[in-house]
This record gives C-alpha cells, structure tokens and sequence, in this order.
C-alpha cells in the first residue's frame, strides 16, 4: 500500500463512519504514522509504506471510525501558539475557545504583571496560551478533576511555564490567591437534553462533567466578585445560544461594560464584564 492509496482507503472508511472532516483526518492520522508533516504526504504519493508504518496507521483509523476524537487518537493538539497533549481526561481544546483567550489578551494589555485565574483549566489551554503570549502574566489555573490537573501539569512543564502557572485542585470554595485583575472560565453549559443531541466524539469519549452544567456561569460571576481586583474583567465562554442569559446575569450581578464578542462563525460566544 503506498500513501496515495492509504490516504484513499482511510478516508473512504471515515467518510462511512459519520466523520466530518474524513480527508483532512485521513492526512493528520498518516502524516502522524509516518512521523511527517500533512504536505509531506504529496512530496511521494506513490510511497510504498513499510509493515510497520501500516501497522501503527490501521489502528489509528480504526480508533477514528469508531468517532474517537482525533486529538485523543494523535495524543495532541495545536491551541493558538501551543501544542498539548491531550487525552480523554480533558475536554479538546477548540477553536472558539481560542477566541475566548484573544478576548482576555485584549483585556490584559497595558498591564505589565496581570494576576489572572483561569477556572476550570483542564488541559491547561487557557492558562498556559495567556501566559505563552503575556510574558509578564501569573497564572492560577483551578480544576475540580485530579486527572485533569495532573495533564495540565504535564503541559506546563513541558513548554516550561512551571514558574508562571499555578495549578490548584479545587473549585469556588478553593483557597484562592487573590485580588486578580482577571478571572476567566470555559465551564460546562451544556444542558442534560442538549447532551445527548451532541456528536459521538463529545457523548461518548469526552468528560461528561466539563460539558455538561446548569448555573455554572452565574455561580463563578459571584465568586469572582470577591476575586477580582476593582476594575478587573470577568471573560466567560458560553453556548452559541446563551450570551443574553449571561450578559444579563453579569448585569444584575453589578458587571459593568457588559460585552459580547462572535466565535469564528459569528455567533456571540465570549461574553465579558468589569468588576466597578
């Protein structure tokens, strides 16, 4: 089997399998087999790959087609700048929640040394992308999952951020360092009904604990009061449907400068306020 047609094969058997993207998966699950970049697969199509590259391939695909997510079947994943290991102990890290981070990198300019909590970390993504492009910021990273903090504290380490990053096992009552001038959290907001509407790769492999939830937004909104330096921001992530409900709950919460900004499709997705 050469590369032209194991790329062929693979993606015929994802495309049958529901998979959205069965191509470019295909290239990423070969490219990963083969120890080489997606382009590098075109330089030769016409490769013949070894037993050994084709044993490590057909499993990968195997996993694929049964919807695993594809970050847990590579073991990694690209978030802004940074490349993360990830597993099933932690959610994947996503595209509109890299939006989520612009919007704090924004609010954190002019700040020279920011103190920023990141709650509910999970892999680390957050924490670890505000503190690789603000060189100056100190991050706490909270989780209430000893499994997920032990992953985020292997992606610390490895990109050498050990002395910016916090991590703390905990959740709101946890004994926090404060004031902070920022306080941002991707939680769970997906409701019990719109979990089970979800694809295969969330309902079956991911966390079911950092999906779903009912309150959390609201809840954190209190406790960050108490958190926040005057004037600090509170960032939040929310469903493609639930920026009303949070502006309005950061509003009656006494927020200031309620703001909503769009996701990549354009739906309003970070929702973010002030602390008067």
């Amino acid at each position: 089997m050469n590369v032209r047609e194991a790329l062929g094969e693979a993606t015929e058997s994802l495309g049958a399998a529901g998979v959205e993207a069965p191509r470019l998966d295909a290239e990423l699950l070969l490219a990963h087999a083969l120890g080489v970049s997606r382009t590098e697969l075109y330089a030769e199509p016409e490769r013949e790959l070894s037993d050994g590259e084709e044993m490590r391939f057909r499993p990968l695909v195997e996993r694929r087609a049964r919807r695993e997510p594809a970050a847990y079947v590579l073991g990694q994943w690209g978030f802004r700048q940074l490349t993360l290991a990830v597993d099933a102990r932690v959610l994947v890290p996503r595209p509109e929640t890299e939006v989520l981070v612009e919007r704090c990198l924004a609010r954190l300019r002019g700040l020279e040394t920011p103190r920023v909590l990141d709650v509910g970390t999970g892999s680390g993504a957050i924490a670890l992308a505000i503190a690789d492009e603000h060189t100056g910021a100190d991050v706490v990273a909270t989780d209430i999952s000893a499994d997920a903090l032990a992953l985020a504290r292997e992606n610390r380490d490895r990109l050498g951020l050990g002395g910016r990053v916090e991590l703390v096992l905990g959740h709101l009552d946890a004994r926090l360092p404060g004031p902070f001038d920022l306080v941002v959290s991707n939680p769970p907001y997906v409701s019990p009904e719109g979990f089970e509407a979800l694809q295969p790769e969330i309902r079956l492999y991911e966390p079911r604990e950092a999906v779903v939830g009912v309150g959390a937004h609201a809840a954190i909104a209190r406790r960050a009061r108490e958190l926040l330096a005057a004037g600090g921001w509170l960032v939040f992530e929310c469903g493609d449907d639930q920026a009303g409900e949070v502006s309005e709950t950061l509003g009656s919460l006494g927020y200031a400068e309620v703001t909503a900004s769009p996701d990549l499709t354009g739906r309003d997705r970070v929702v973010e306020g002030r602390r008067a």
